[in-house]
């Protein structure tokens, strides 16, 4: 495990390097701290919780800390204050429940790398593989995933536990802690439905999207810093617009780049979300209106999905999509989203620096190219 220094930096509201900085020496220091009682279980688990830090620290943009702690500024939280530290890192444990659903993601989709590096469980496969274990590799790799993805949530609590947050603090923190968990575990079981092709609708598509990726990307975090902070409900109610808004409009670019990426820059195999049979609101709308006007297209659509495509099918699906106009639609979906979530915030009583940053984040989560 890797020694980091024991307190985090506060960085300054419109410092995205320094914030991005910090949550890693948060994390860190964290990881460090797990040492003593790591080494306890021996070298198996020591190689396996190192891997697990691996992933964790390795890049990321931080995102959901991020929110969080902006919303924290946005709500009179001082970064000079004596609470500053305990906040970040209560934040930052927000990095180890996307580490536990990424980690889990990989396995449901059949992922095979992340962020240009193989998965978790592939990464597992091959080390069970080359060392002549006894055993299906792949199904060890897998099993080693599950394990890893899962202390990743536990030592979320732990990191909370551990930060410093004085009993008022953790006690407006914990239940949309608790409800933020439930929900993206529960938008992940919604999504797995979706794949199995159960309901392919775009209401289903939006509600999966609005419970595994907007309520714990954007709106808890933000719901999670104004709780810090001591908000009052008028202030959490527009966070909590802004970020349902903005959370799905950033997923509903993720489904774009999930198909239209360039994996040079998303790190994924381009096409991916059509070879996993993701249910995506893309998706779906290119189903809806093939249903309604081209039936050929609307199963041809079908029976690829979850298929091992080819380049070249992916191209021809790429141009069906976009025929079917389901790539403008999607585009103007963002574009309402985001406009309606950046008018609730600008009407809300969010300082004007932190207002500001949030602006910046939302525009900048929603326009990316990875």
């Amino acid at each position: 495990m890797s020694v980091g220094p024991a307190s985090p930096a506060r960085p300054a509201p419109n410092d995205s390097a320094a914030l991005v900085q910090a949550v890693e020496q948060a994390l860190t220091g964290f990881f460090a701290g797990r040492g003593e009682l790591v080494s306890e279980l021996g070298p198996v688990f020591v190689d396996a919780t190192a891997a697990l830090e691996d992933f964790v620290l390795r890049g990321g943009k931080r995102t959901r800390p991020a929110f969080a702690w902006t919303g924290w500024l946005g709500a009179g939280g001082d970064p000079d204050g004596p609470h500053a530290e305990a906040v970040l890192t209560a934040c930052s444990a927000l990095e180890l429940v996307q580490a536990c659903a990424l980690i889990h993601d990989d396995i449901i989709d059949s992922s095979r790398t992340r962020r240009g590096f193989p998965t978790v469980h592939v990464d597992f496969e091959r080390r069970h593989r080359e060392r002549g274990w006894g055993g299906d590799s792949a199904h060890f790799g897998v099993s080693v995933a599950v394990l890893l993805g899962d202390l990743a949530l536990s030592w979320a609590d732990d990191m909370i536990a551990a930060a410093g947050l004085d009993a008022a603090a953790r006690g407006r923190f914990a239940p949309v802690w608790a409800a933020m968990r439930t929900e993206v575990m529960g938008g992940q079981l919604l999504d797995v439905h979706g794949e199995a092709g159960a309901d392919d609708s775009v209401a289903a598509a939006l509600r999966i999207n609005r419970y595994k990726t907007a309520a714990y990307t954007v709106e808890r975090p933000l719901h999670l810093g104004a709780a810090l902070a001591g908000a009052d409900a008028d202030l959490i109610t527009a966070y909590r617009e802004f970020g349902t808004d903005i959370g799905i409009a950033f997923q509903l670019r993720d489904d774009l780049l999930g198909v239209f990426g360039d994996p040079a820059v998303t790190g994924k195999p381009s096409g991916d979300d059509l070879r996993e049979g993701k249910r995506t609101v893309l998706v779906a709308e290119a189903l809806r209106r093939a249903d309604a006007g081209d039936p050929a297209a609307a199963g041809l659509l079908r029976e690829s999905l979850g298929t091992d495509l080819s380049p070249e099918q992916v191209t021809r699906l790429r141009a069906m999509i976009t025929d079917l106009g389901a790539v403008d639609d999607v585009e103007r979906r963002i574009t309402e989203l985001t406009e309606r979530g950046l008018g609730a915030l600008a009407a809300s009583s969010v300082t004007p620096e932190a207002g500001a940053r949030l602006r910046a984040m939302a525009l900048a989560a929603t326009r990316r190219v990875a």
